[in-house]
């Protein structure tokens, strides 16, 4: 590798601070310990100060995270190519959609290198139409040049090999956003006679948020005070599929479920859990709410669903239910609340098992690692 005195730049990029802090921080304290300069860019948010206490330096740029807007998105495209002229990049490390998409765009212009990650597809391309076709042409025009591809699944990367680009060399996989084994350690929830089930994820309805919430209105008529609902994070009031605050205050005051906001301390949240839940019907890259649960030992019951599925061995380490069936989801939580709470245990060490041998998030780094000097030493011979 090449000498620590020797100063690269690599530019890390999201669509909000949060999700570099919270998802890539050690990515990019690793990036920093091996002497690169590092600068991350993204929206300034809550967690800018903490991404420029890491010893990056932060750029704040402004992106619609979730609109439509072309003239936004035409004074985004701007902005990003302002950044890039004013600075010298030799690496650029892409995460989220728009900026998978503009950055690698304007990029070559500057002749930097790019490495992108398709942190899952969304909604975008469950529902067929107008906005589909017009982001897979937008990533067909963007991802041709980019020197990597960095998938979270193979159901992404084949779907990507087929409608968008032909170069499987220049695609790779990596386990999701991988889980820091270190911070999420095994924790047994208490044997106190209450099976506890929480959400986590942005309140958004594509997260199958309702088909939780009915399943927990039957599951409470049933079974009362023997098993607790609990919803964790952010409600995003800029996203049209969010879930209104007033509808969740609703079910709150019904008694149907727990909703705990947002936490920095969400392994603290999980250690009480003796299941983790996601019904999520979106097209996920590898959530990292499940990683995290199943490193702290926590059973888990999700969706067969792109993304959701590669972390439950159907009846090893939880069990899996229909995309968008309440039905299938009620028997899953009926199957998890049958069991003794010496089986569960055993269920949860096994998903800790599976996320230690799959999703350790030092795999994930070395990738990243092993890529950028692979494109700095092209870069050395020019």
């Amino acid at each position: 590798m090449f000498r620590k005195n020797r100063k690269y730049t690599i530019a890390i990029t999201a669509n909000t601070s949060w999700y570099l802090y919270n998802f890539r921080r050690n990515t990019i304290n690793s990036l920093l310990d091996m002497g690169y300069n590092v600068v991350a860019i993204a929206p300034r948010d809550n967690y800018s100060k903490q991404l420029s206490s890491l010893g990056c330096r932060y750029i704040p740029i402004d992106i619609d995270q979730g609109g439509m807007n072309p003239i936004k998105d035409f004074i985004t495209i701007l902005k990003m190519a302002m950044v890039l002229y004013r600075n010298q990049f030799n690496i650029i490390l892409n995460f989220t959609p728009k900026n998978n998409i503009y950055f690698s765009i304007l990029a070559k212009t500057f002749n930097i290198g790019v490495i992108n990650n398709i942190a899952g597809l969304g909604i975008i391309f469950v529902k067929k139409g107008f906005i589909s076709r017009l982001c897979t042409l937008l990533y067909k025009f963007s991802q041709r040049d980019v020197d990597k591809i960095f998938f979270q699944n193979e159901d992404d990367r084949t779907l990507f090999l087929k409608e968008i680009i032909p170069d499987a060399e220049k695609t790779d996989r990596v386990p999701g956003s991988g889980v820091d084994l270190t911070r999420f350690s095994v924790k047994e929830a208490p044997d106190d006679g209450v099976v506890r089930f929480i959400l986590v994820a942005r309140m958004l309805y594509h997260k199958g948020i309702e088909q939780y919430v009915e399943a927990a209105r039957q599951l409470k008529t049933k079974y009362g005070d023997r098993c607790e609902f609990r919803l964790l994070g952010f409600v995003d009031i800029n996203n049209p599929a969010a879930v209104a605050k007033e509808k969740i205050e609703t079910w709150v005051n019904d008694g149907i479920i727990n909703y705990l906001g947002v936490s920095d301390n969400v392994e603290q949240e999980l250690s009480i859990a003796d299941c983790v839940v996601l019904p999520s019907f979106y097209r996920e890259g590898v959530p990292k709410s499940l990683l995290e649960a199943g490193a702290m030992g926590k059973p888990i019951i999700t969706t067969r669903n792109v993304g959701c599925q590669e972390t439950v061995d159907d009846d090893y380490n939880g069990f899996l239910c229909e995309p968008q069936s309440t039905e299938s989801l009620i028997d899953a939580l009926e199957r998890m609340i049958s069991l003794s709470h010496k089986e569960r245990l055993a269920m949860g060490l096994n998903s800790r098992k599976k996320i230690v041998r799959e999703f350790d998030e030092n795999i994930v780094i070395e990738k990243y690692i092993e890529s950028i000097g692979i494109l700095l030493k092209r870069e050395l011979y020019q």
